[in-house]
């Protein structure tokens, strides 16, 4: 399998499947073939997806399953694509997820099922071609493809207020990225080099730095999001249907967060140094003041959504350590918030399904009609704070024990930010789960049906393989964090 083009298969596959569902005349009868054929597409990927982390070698720094074909020769611009041990889990996170998001929509997406489905299937390509790319260009082209099927499944499949969401998302996310391709434009006029792995290190003098780098921290800031560029993202959960916010706090998220590592600290070494005291300090007010905000809401998809943002503040500290604690705790910390934030909004689907609405004080006792549900949704929560043995613990962990090499104001900013996670999230789950019925509605409430289980597994699977054997993700990627440290040591050692 060495010659055969597995990455192209993985990133192109779900556009193959969305082709083959475009010959399927949509009707009442042949709504469930659609939906099977979504879930075998986005099943068979993820398959493939295994088959790349099994063949990856844990002994190379660089990119791997590399395949390269010129598209603009007279521009050296390329399709240019492979994977290394940062990349590699980023993939692996975007192809799990989207079968869970075609499972989650069975019941619940009931008109359009074929744009629905698309939009999907077009999403999980766009998203595999991004953390795929080396070509700069290419990079740019599958980052700002995203935006589209996420605005049409906000727009035309979301709540109420879902054209405010929408367009709100869209114009954020497009405003940070017109100033990315500025950027890209005046690295290409310098270098004639749009090779990520051949620019990392330091190509350009420092103000020049510091140009590229407010440019490109202008994009990633609003896609993680930073405080204060997050105000898009609880508009875009509360409205999204349950789906569409397992993929955007899941992988979209992470999207910001990758940039940061492959653009900011990969190629502008000496602009990190200078602007890291500033993305210290926003993003611990970022965990405390998120935190204090989701402390007060009373819808728990709104509470979740700011509770991304705070878990978000611990991936940039760890990411702009840029050391191996920070980084490897950054990366091992996005990929537990992409599977807990998932769980945690299909946790809120589950219910809202059955009674239509998402406000806490609606709910209350549920533990008596459904056990199995508030087992799943405590060990969920109980992730999300950092209990040890579950995912959320070795991430934050890890950044701790880094900050506490840049500063103890950082590390301990960090640490509040856990115990607030802990005062919200076990005062969402009392207020929702504990005490008696006492509204009439929820005494007829059913629990957790066949489907929903095999949704909620995996992800309790995953919450607990992560906590308990962290190195199983951390050993792959180990290698290529070094790689990227010991670049951007050096740039700032001339």
């Amino acid at each position: 399998m060495t010659d055969w083009p597995l990455l192209s298969v993985i990133i192109f596959l779900p556009l193959i499947g969305g082709l083959i569902i475009l010959l399927i005349k949509e009707d009442s009868i042949s709504a469930n073939n659609i939906r099977w054929s979504a879930l075998w597409t986005s099943v068979g990927t993820f398959v493939l997806s295994c088959v790349l982390w099994l063949q990856f070698s844990y002994s190379e720094r660089s990119y791997q399953f590399v395949e390269k074909v010129s598209w603009f020769e007279d521009f050296n611009f390329n399709y240019h694509i492979g994977v290394d041990g940062i990349s590699l889990f980023m993939i692996l996170l975007s192809t799990f997820l989207t079968p869970i998001c075609i499972l989650a929509s069975w019941k619940s997406i009931t008109k359009r099922v074929k744009e629905y489905m698309l939009a999907f299937l077009f999403l999980e390509t766009v998203m595999i071609g991004m953390f795929s790319s080396i070509d700069i260009l290419l990079f740019y082209v599958f980052f700002e493809a995203v935006l589209i099927p996420m605005y049409l499944i906000i727009g035309i499949w979301g709540g109420q207020n879902r054209i405010y969401a929408s367009f709100k998302f869209f114009l954020y996310t497009l405003l940070g990225s017109v100033l990315m391709l500025l950027a890209i434009i005046v690295i290409y006029r310098i270098t004639g080099v749009m090779n990520i792995e051949q620019l990392q290190g330091n190509y350009f003098n420092k103000s020049i730095q510091i140009f590229l780098w407010i440019a490109f921290f202008a994009s990633f800031a609003v896609k993680i999001p930073m405080w204060p560029f997050h105000t898009w993202l609880p508009d875009a959960h509360v409205e999204a249907p349950t789906a569409g916010s397992v993929i955007l706090a899941g992988v979209l998220l992470k999207m910001g967060g990758y940039g940061f590592i492959r653009f900011n600290i990969g190629m502008l070494p000496e602009a990190t140094v200078f602007f890291t005291p500033l993305v210290m300090i926003l993003s611990v007010i970022a965990i405390v003041y998120t935190s204090l905000v989701a402390l007060a809401q009373s819808d728990m998809k709104k509470l979740i959504a700011y509770s991304s943002v705070a878990h978000m503040g611990i991936v940039t500290i760890g990411i702009f350590l840029v050391n191996q604690q920070g980084l490897e705790g950054a990366m091992l910390q996005m990929i537990s918030h992409g599977i807990v934030s998932a769980a945690l909004f299909l946790s809120v689907g589950v219910i809202y399904d059955r009674m239509h609405t998402r406000e806490i004080s609606f709910y209350g006792g549920l533990v008596n009609k459904m056990p199995i549900y508030s087992t799943v949704f405590m060990i969920f929560v109980l992730s999300s704070i950092g209990l040890p043995g579950t995912s959320g613990f070795i991430g934050e962990f890890l950044v701790i024990v880094g900050a506490f090499q840049f500063s103890s104001f950082v590390a301990i900013g960090a640490a509040f930010g856990i115990i607030l996670s802990a005062i919200y999230m076990l005062y969402l789950y009392k207020r929702v789960i504990f005490g008696v019925i006492t509204n009439n509605k929820l005494k007829e409430i059913l629990d957790l049906d066949l489907r929903e289980k095999i949704i909620l597994i995996p992800l309790i699977i995953l919450v607990l393989i992560i906590g308990i054997l962290p190195n199983i993700f951390l050993d792959p990627m180990r290698l290529s964090i070094e790689l990227i440290i010991n670049n951007f040591n050096l740039a700032n050692a001339k």
